[in-house]
């Protein structure tokens, strides 16, 4: 498996985990410290899945260190707190595009933060890698709906399928799976809720579905009692919601306790083990995630075993694997720079990271892992969960493209 065991250079000595620089040396006898920075929330609400990404790509970073995967290179791992925030993102981009030696950045978790972010990566050609971004504007640009899809950022890629792919998916499942008729539809204004959220509705009204009503709060919100007696009034078989964890939590128990059975469903930023601790009421309610639960797949068995052995206080969470999966894709597009440079890191590498990256291919955590024309990931499959009793337990696992019968 070419995720975890590599073959080592002849000579090159095994690292520890932690790695040590001055025994990792190339044929010249030098050793080069490259940086990988990491963006990504590890304070605030949304910590839980920031630093499942913060130690997924640890892991990643101290594998490659421990087999020598790149003879004379040692990698370390820059991680910097967005804390979800747009300004906080760019100024990360800023300063990790200010370090020489920082190659590429993994993150961020949110595709506003994203937005930000890409412009400071273009300019100083740093490759940003995200394993949780879905907003299809992000790679494809605004007009992909209209099929006039250009890639905007060519330092920009992502290792998460897109909300074209799971909002449909969701709309799908909520139609076929779920038998829902009626549907009531709620966003956050974020640009990830509100891209899901259209997604969904367009899937499931394709399919025949009805939209009972549409509603748009802020991702701040915790009192939605004029929400759930607009929803109530509806009647729907089913609550779509296009946001996080932080709101759809209390926004699911308050439409329980007004009187509303119908279960909610929402994306890969409601699956998060935090969601059923904020909402007593959880029990039926649906999440969809990017590729399969990595506890079934074969290829993530190592990845979890390092995972618990590195004794990581925080869950790997939602993107545990698509962050290992990205940070190793940084790690083999430095490998192929270095290999084109006959063994040695040029001094221009930040600036040939991305066409390495577009020609990277392995079997990672998630299944295969490539990249398109426009840097999204090749791997569209889907998952969707349900909590039962107080877990998310998977229901349904398909690539899109299979799954569309329309």
């Amino acid at each position: 498996m070419l995720l975890l065991t590599t073959a080592l250079t002849t000579g090159a000595l095994t690292l520890t985990a932690c790695g040590s620089r001055g025994d990792n040396k190339n044929a010249d006898g030098h050793h080069t410290t490259v940086v990988i920075g990491v963006d990504a929330p590890t304070t605030g609400e949304l910590s839980a899945l920031g630093l499942g990404i913060r130690n997924s790509a640890q892991l990643a970073v101290d594998t490659a260190n421990k087999n020598g995967e790149i003879n004379g290179v040692t990698f370390k791992l820059e991680p910097l707190d967005d804390k979800a925030l747009p300004n906080v993102g760019q100024q990360n981009a800023t300063k990790l595009a200010g370090d020489k030696d920082v190659l590429g950045i993994v993150g961020p978790l949110n595709s506003g933060v994203a937005q930000s972010m890409q412009q400071v990566s273009q300019q100083n050609g740093l490759t940003l890698i995200s394993p949780a971004n879905t907003t299809p504007d992000l790679t494809q640009g605004k007009n992909w709906k209209e099929n006039k899809r250009a890639r905007q950022f060519p330092t920009y890629f992502r290792t998460a399928t897109t909300d074209e792919v799971q909002g449909a998916f969701d709309g799908q499942y909520a139609w076929e799976k779920m038998k829902a008729k009626r549907a009531y539809v709620i966003d956050d204004q974020k640009t990830y809720g509100t891209g899901l959220a259209s997604s969904f509705k367009d899937q499931f009204t394709k399919l025949g579905g009805t939209i009972a009503g549409t509603e748009h709060i802020s991702p701040d919100d915790r009192d939605f009692k004029a929400v759930v007696s607009k929803v109530r009034s509806t009647a729907p078989d089913m609550v779509f919601y296009g946001g996080e964890y932080p709101a759809s939590g209390p926004l699911s128990q308050q439409l329980k306790d007004g009187g509303v059975t119908a279960p909610l469903m929402g994306g890969d930023g409601m699956y998060s083990a935090d969601y059923i601790k904020l909402n007593k009421k959880a029990q039926g309610d649906y999440a969809s995630s990017v590729g399969k639960p990595v506890e079934q797949l074969v290829s993530a068995k190592k990845f979890i075993a390092g995972y618990k052995a590195a004794g990581f206080k925080e869950p790997y969470e939602a993107y545990g694997g698509s962050t290992y999966d990205a940070t190793w894709a940084l790690i083999q597009a430095v490998k192929k720079v270095v290999a084109d440079n006959n063994g040695k890191l040029p001094d221009d590498a930040r600036k040939k990271i991305p066409a390495a990256l577009n020609t990277v291919t392995f079997d990672g955590v998630t299944g295969h892992v490539a990249f398109d024309q426009y840097g999204d990931t090749t791997n569209t499959m889907i998952t969707a969960y349900q909590v039962d009793k107080g877990a998310w337990v998977s229901r349904f696992s398909a690539e899109f493209k299979k799954f569309d019968k329309s």
